[in-house]
């Protein structure tokens, strides 16, 4: 498994376009990049992104939106504003088909308790969804987000009967916010998890650089094997959760370490 870092790791300070140097300055090869306003779902600033991507010799693995600005009204019963949302996530979509990234990290909607929503269209939906995705060449992964649907188990199991061209990034920090082990989504999710973020947590904080806590990495990472997992694992904290960006480094070669270990 390559550890790979997110852009979303130095927001607000950096932008995504200038991230990708410094990604690699660092010493990372891969990673995700997050879009964070309306201006840079533009094919214009995709191809801003693809010349850096080039010059750099940087693998972009997967785009993640200003989710909360847009995808929940994709689920909206206003079919107009769904409409709108709708065309919102194609232009993201496309900007990940300009610079090469194989995934699309998603949150959809914010939760509500499961017998309160219209589960037929939100089943609809996310058929719409996985083909306009497949179309620009993206596979689209549903994040388990702990003010989202997403969080809910229970929910998670119908997407993965009723649409099971549906894929899933596991992310850990996530998954301890809603009390749930990470291994527990593992376990739901299996072989349908394409894209997995790595952070670290304690009982006083709730997102830390990996080595700065207590998660067992060697769990999670054994169990996903369990299931196939062959894809890249990609540090997201926040800009708060690191001094230097030489401590991000140090977190790469901890996992590295514990992947060796492994394998």
């Amino acid at each position: 498994m390559e550890i790979g870092l997110s852009s979303a790791s130095f927001y607000p300070t950096i932008n995504p376009e200038e991230s990708i140097k410094l990604i690699k300055s660092i010493g990372f090869n891969s990673g995700e990049i997050f879009l964070n306003t309306y201006s840079e779902y533009e094919e214009e600033f995709g191809r801003i992104l693809l010349k850096e991507k080039e010059k750099y010799d940087f693998n972009i693995n997967s785009i993640h939106s200003f989710a909360s600005a847009f995808e929940p009204y994709i689920f909206d019963r206003y079919e107009r504003r769904r409409e709108d949302m709708v065309k919102i996530f194609r232009k993201v979509c496309r900007v990940g088909k300009i610079i090469g990234a194989k995934y699309y990290t998603f949150h959809g909607d914010r939760y509500r308790p499961i017998d309160t929503v219209d589960l037929e269209l939100i089943i609809k939906v996310y058929k719409t969804l996985v083909e306009i995705a497949y179309d620009e060449g993206i596979i689209l992964c549903q994040e388990n987000v702990s003010r989202c649907m997403s969080k809910d188990l229970d929910f998670l199991k119908i997407l993965l009967k009723e649409v099971p061209e549906l894929n899933y990034t596991l992310d850990i920090k996530q998954a301890f916010k809603c009390g749930i082990d990470p291994k527990e989504y593992i376990g739901v999710l299996k072989n349908r998890i394409k894209n997995l973020h790595i952070n670290d947590r304690s009982q006083k904080e709730d997102c830390l650089l990996p080595g700065k806590g207590d998660v067992d990495y060697r769990g999670i990472i054994k169990e996903l094997k369990t299931y196939g997992y062959n894809g890249i694992g990609i540090i997201e904290v926040y800009r708060d959760n690191f001094e230097e960006n030489h401590d991000l480094y140090k977190s790469k070669k901890f996992l590295e370490e514990i992947l060796r270990e492994i394998e």
